[in-house]
């Protein structure tokens, strides 16, 4: 078998036939009349007028030899067989496909349309150019990418080798305008926040930092879509935003996390976690019915339908339930030595950790779907605490396939709790705990000039991933790799 160095050897000797023959193996622009997926829908018509149409595509397979090739043809939208015979074709220009063509090239073909008597609908070639020239062979065809390092670094190749990936994208982009069009006809605005912080707010993980020249000042990118942000909307009278936008945790990588994703947050004045949930089911349901047509879905060894009731959990009950620790009452080292029983590493030994860690075991045991409440405080800084629970919070999640798939509040507004609580999350942060949240003493003199009662929530592609049963890493576009 020959060397890729070797092929491209050989395809530089063809571009230098093309190049002989006067056919600019680069054009600017080529002969098209219609997309592939369109030539097939406008076929009968164009066949029984015999008019001469253009196609143009990437060659993923040459059969025949002689006086006749068939060329399969894709585009993205398509396929579509081009069939190139020799008394139709100049004789030339024959001469030249034949000796200057390979799979992977892009060509234009000009001719009529007509059915083979095999019955497959073909364009009958009268005449070709090149669009672009391909100088390096395309993977072996029912093999593709096998090695998953290759498959992201080479992401084009894994996309032309498997159509069946580049859908995923398709669908994701709608899962995007699904959601948009859900929030704006429910009356919320799309606002655009900063993306870059002096503080980073909203949401506890470690922060990527970067430098400001002009400012001279060290700043990092956020972790959240404009949590603080959007509450300071809230505060002026805007009654319900939202933002779909990038966001950035410099921590590890997993099925289900990565370092740079797309989230989506929505604040809502005048509603509570109770609005939240009901709102968000609305959102899951519209989303599966629309995106994936259907309620019913698998994550891992996990089945389940967003059309039944959600029942409600209890953050503490959960845990005992399934570990017989009561968090309320244990230490921890009580927490630690079942973690240590259970087989589960764990970072940081603060207690808002540690239950936290604990908390995640027990997740991966629900299917769902289900809303998580009844937090602890100390996992929620920023949530409005139960009425005459002064240590449990108005927070949901929602819980699908094992995994937490979004989360939201009733907002803490009071500005002296706030304070507190910010107070706490600096002793975690002078600690050694790189993801508890920075203080922002800007937001708590907002506070001061009064927000409203509040919900707020947010989700990311994780939703997608855990609906499309893949992991997170796969349903990224390009996903970041180490350099080789």
């Amino acid at each position: 078998m020959a060397s890729l160095e070797e092929l491209r050897k050989t395809r530089l000797a063809k571009l230098d036939l093309l190049k002989k023959a006067k056919m600019e193996p680069y054009p600017a622009k080529v002969p098209r009349t219609f997309c592939l997926a369109d030539a097939k829908a406008s076929f009968t018509d164009f066949e029984a007028k015999k008019t001469q149409v253009s196609l143009c595509g990437r060659v993923m397979a040459i059969r025949g030899q002689g006086a006749i090739l068939f060329l399969v043809l894709e585009d993205g939208k398509g396929t579509f067989q081009a069939v190139v015979k020799k008394d139709v074709l100049k004789p030339e220009l024959f001469e030249l496909l034949v000796q200057a063509l390979d799979i992977g090239d892009i060509v234009s073909v000009t001719g009529t349309f007509f059915v083979t008597q095999r019955g497959e609908q073909s364009l009958l070639v009268e005449m070709w150019t090149m669009a672009t020239k391909a100088l390096q062979p395309l993977p072996e065809k029912w093999h593709g990418l096998t090695d998953p390092d290759e498959k992201f670094r080479k992401r084009y190749l894994d996309f032309i080798m498997d159509p069946e990936t580049r859908q995923i994208f398709y669908k994701k982009a709608q899962f995007w305008k699904v959601t948009r069009n859900f929030l704006e006809e429910e009356g919320f605005l799309e606002v655009e926040t900063p993306t870059l912080e002096t503080t980073t707010g909203g949401a506890e993980a470690t922060p990527f930092k970067t430098h400001h020249n002009d400012f001279d000042l060290d700043v990092f990118l956020r972790i959240s879509v404009g949590e603080l942000w959007q509450k300071r909307l809230m505060a002026a009278g805007f009654p319900k935003t939202f933002e779909i936008g990038r966001v950035y945790r410099n921590e590890g990588s997993s099925p289900e996390h990565m370092q740079e994703f797309t989230n989506m947050e929505f604040y809502w004045s005048y509603a509570d976690y109770n609005d939240g949930m009901e709102l968000v089911t609305k959102l899951y349901r519209r989303i599966a019915t629309e995106v994936f047509g259907t309620t019913k879905f698998k994550y891992r060894e996990h089945e389940f339908d967003l059309a039944v009731d959600w029942v409600k959990i209890d953050y503490s009950v959960e845990i005992k339930k399934q570990t017989g620790i009561d968090i309320a009452t244990a230490s921890d080292d009580d927490i630690k030595t079942k973690l240590q029983s259970l087989k589960v590493d764990y970072e940081g030994d603060n207690r808002e950790r540690l239950v936290d860690t604990l908390w995640k075991t027990c997740r991966k045991n629900i299917a769902g779907p289900a809303f998580l409440i009844n937090h602890p405080k100390l996992i929620a800084p920023l949530a409005k605490s139960v009425a005459g629970e002064p240590n449990i919070v108005q927070m949901f999640q929602p819980i699908i396939g094992g995994s937490e798939i979004g989360r939201g509040y009733s907002e803490l507004n009071d500005p002296i709790d706030q304070e507190e609580r910010f107070k706490a999350q600096e002793k975690l942060l002078t600690g050694g705990d790189s993801e508890a949240m920075m203080p922002d003493s800007e937001f708590v003199e907002m506070l001061e000039h009064g927000m409203p009662p509040t919900c707020g929530y947010g989700f990311g592609e994780r939703l997608f991933a855990v609906l499309t049963n893949k992991p997170l890493r796969e349903t990224q576009l390009f996903p970041l790799m180490k350099p080789k």
